[in-house]
């Protein structure tokens, strides 16, 4: 399968080719003809599966084709993002697939003066990109009008729920027309998530190209057990291996991103933070620097790490266990993008190691655990997963239950 059998037109194909894309992913390979056929989609999968391109490809062949309006332009396309690094990233996948389009769109997010984005609202667009806050705000000041919305994108539903965003998106919804085109996709579907897309899907096709719950094939997981006090010295060891080129940590907290970020700068490791407290200038300048190499290692939270998306990210390192077990998922699959190879790398203390657990049981996976480093924990790093009853545990070998077996210096842990 080929993208030319995707009936796509000439313009799209050439921009297709231009940016090296030669195959479509399963999701873009499904969702494409759905869409072109102006049907409700329900899109489930993981991130780095190529969901961007999945929706934006077919949104730009359906508005050229009825690109016919002279005078100014309306906004014909609603697309609604939780956070604005993942806003931007739709913004370029959209000027990048319809660079031979005559169609306009525009991205509007919060923490910055809204004067350039109104101006460009004020000039005429097809297609809009926002995250919810600001796109209430402009509207409720008059900057954006969505009566004529034929198609409605609905993008990480599962992250506005997160966020705590789900109220403003059904106050977007309830503005926008009933008759519409409506893309829903999630990567992973909770009973409220369910409930939000049977409201606002009609009669919609599903595409669910990987279980949410499973971390991509392409990325080799370890984890290290460290106590708590020593794990900026871990980072430290670890990133001592010069093959690591380019370094994503993840922390819980916006301070204890920063608090990494001065660690490492002290000891001659460049890195920058990018978190909820920094500018959108800040933010942008940081991820730029760790695109173009002059930054070894970016820190970040997950509400700000959500559509980061790094060519070539090797390593992901989670400095600290999240507490939803979900969270690991998105965050590994940072690195292993696109079917290419990756590392995500682990640190347990004690107090998370029942987070810990809810990893093992949620992805069923072994995760090898390094034994050999120079900050072992004080305490057991046994995590013990009870498998089902009546049901063999089958594994890698000498992986069972609960049991650790040495292997090369390391331990696994079966679910």
């Amino acid at each position: 399968m080929t993208f030319d059998n995707l009936k796509l037109i000439p313009p799209i194909l050439n921009a297709l080719k231009a940016e090296g894309y030669e195959k479509p992913t399963p999701i873009q390979e499904q969702s494409i003809p759905i869409i072109l056929n102006k049907t409700d989609l329900l899109g489930c999968a993981q991130t780095g599966t190529g969901k961007t391109a999945a929706f934006a490809i077919p949104i730009l062949q359906l508005l050229n084709a009825e690109d016919t309006q002279k005078g100014r332009k309306i906004i014909k396309v609603l697309i609604l993002t939780p956070t604005r690094e993942l806003a931007i990233q739709i913004g370029e996948s959209f000027s990048a697939y319809g660079r031979n389009l005559r169609l306009r769109h525009t991205v509007i997010f919060g923490g910055v003066p809204q004067g350039s984005q109104v101006r460009e609202l004020q000039r005429g667009i097809d297609i809009l990109i926002a995250t919810p806050g600001r796109l209430l705000d402009l509207m409720n000041q008059g900057y954006v009008d969505i009566r004529n919305l034929g198609i409605f994108v609905l993008d990480e539903a599962d992250r506005m729920l997160d966020m705590g965003f789900i109220h403003d998106v059904k106050k977007v919804v309830a503005k926008i027309p009933e008759k519409r085109q409506t893309l829903f996709f999630s990567a992973t579907m909770p009973n409220e998530i369910q409930k939000l897309a049977n409201t606002i899907l009609k009669d919609p096709k599903k595409v669910e190209v990987t279980p949410a719950s499973t971390t991509a094939e392409t990325v080799s997981q370890s984890v290290y057990f460290v106590d708590k006090k020593d794990k900026k010295n871990l980072l430290k060891h670890v990133l001592a291996d010069r093959a690591i080129t380019r370094a994503l940590v993840f922390s819980r907290t916006k301070h204890g991103a920063d608090k990494i970020v001065k660690d490492l700068n002290n000891n001659g490791i460049t890195a920058e933070a990018i978190h909820g407290n920094k500018s959108q200038n800040a933010r942008q300048r940081a991820l730029t620097n760790f695109k173009d190499g002059r930054i070894r290692v970016l820190v970040a939270t997950d509400i700000a790490a959500r559509g980061i998306d790094v060519d070539n990210l090797s390593h992901v390192i989670n400095y600290e266990i999240p507490e939803v077990p979900e969270t690991y998922v998105h965050r590994i699959g940072r690195t292993g993008r696109a079917g290419a190879s990756g590392i995500a790398i682990s640190f347990c203390d004690d107090e998370e190691r029942a987070d810990f657990r809810g990893i093992l049981k949620l992805t069923g996976q072994d995760i090898p655990v390094v034994t050999e480093h120079p900050y072992p924990a004080s305490f057991s790093g046994l995590v013990k997963i009870n498998p089902p009853k009546n049901k063999e545990v089958v594994g890698r070998p000498n992986a069972i239950s609960g049991r650790s077996a040495n292997n090369r210096n390391r331990k696994f842990y079966k679910r």
